[in-house]
């Protein structure tokens, strides 16, 4: 009786255990491996949330909304042609550039 009670409080904490260790890396794989391209994508799919909501609001007009997401659109094909250069990765370099050009767009976004 007391070896069964020891096999289940084992069995019982491996499989707790087992369950911490998953939800300890809730990053997936493209996180892990491309973090400075998850980034850019990120903060991309913020600012054309940003222009959607300013938009909405009245902030910017039809043509100026337009005008931003062409302008997030480059920035994104650019991400792509740089990471292509690089099996699928960004430098430092490549992501300042690309935070600078963000910023300058979302500079416009919060006029």
């Amino acid at each position: 009786m007391r070896l069964r009670t020891k096999l289940a409080v084992i069995g019982l904490s491996l499989v707790t255990l087992a369950g911490a260790a998953g939800t300890a890396s809730a990053d997936t794989y493209w996180q892990r491996h491309h973090p400075r391209r998850e980034e850019v994508n990120a903060r991309l799919m913020r600012q054309n949330h940003r222009i959607t909501m300013e938009r909405r609001e009245g902030e910017l007009s039809r043509a100026q909304a337009h005008e931003l997401r062409l302008e997030d659109h480059g920035i994104r094909a650019q991400e792509r042609f740089d990471a292509a250069h690089h099996r699928g990765h960004l430098t430092r370099y490549e992501q300042r550039r690309l935070n600078h050009e963000e910023n300058a767009i979302s500079r416009q976004i919060g006029r």
